[in-house]
């Protein structure tokens, strides 16, 4: 007989576990970007060791996958590090005006596709870790459309937002998938 199991576990044994390592004092910006860096570590760590099943869905008429939640979050990292901070012009790589749910719906059980998809995250979150290293402070502000003013100290606020949400998707989405718990 196995003994029980605690969601409240780490994924992996806390010993190789690289996330959660971050300050818990100190300068406000070095903290917010180790919990973002934790919680993409945790998208990554969530997906491991996966392949056609990064694209099951969840339950229907969801079309959530964890493949969804990597190309949702590229398109996040896109829209506010790259294209309302920075300034760029950067279309939505997979969520775009006439397919609004196409990170979602485009998520497919092909290894290409996959490929394609972890390639742009890492894209984005590159640009994203240089230009947070680059800004002189977290005060560096934009306009967006959707909030008005935002600084960088809100885009990164958001962001951890944002992946703490999806996580907690990818938590439920690995655990259908083959039954793995924990943080």
């Amino acid at each position: 007989m196995t003994s029980p199991r605690s969601r409240a576990e780490f994924f992996v044994e806390p010993e190789r576990d690289g996330r959660f390592s971050g300050p818990a004092t100190g300068d406000e910006r070095q903290m917010l970007v180790a919990f973002l860096a934790d919680h993409r570590a945790t998208l990554e760590l969530k997906c491991a060791g996966l392949g056609a099943e990064l694209a099951h869905r969840s339950v229907e008429p969801s079309t959530l996958s964890l493949l969804g939640l990597v190309r949702h979050l590229a398109d996040m990292e896109r829209r506010w590090f790259r294209q309302v901070l920075a300034g760029q012009d950067a279309p939505p790589l997979f969520s775009l005006a006439e397919d609004p749910d196409g990170d979602f719906d485009g998520a497919r059980s092909d290894p290409a596709a996959a490929e394609a998809a972890w390639a742009a995250w890492r894209t984005e979150v590159a640009f994203a870790e240089s230009f947070v290293a680059q800004a002189p402070d977290l005060d560096v502000e934009a306009v967006d459309a959707w909030r008005g003013k935002v600084s960088l100290r809100w885009v990164l606020i958001h962001m951890v937002e944002e992946y703490a949400r999806h996580n907690g998707h990818a938590d439920l989405l690995r655990e259908r998938i083959d039954g793995a718990i924990g943080i």
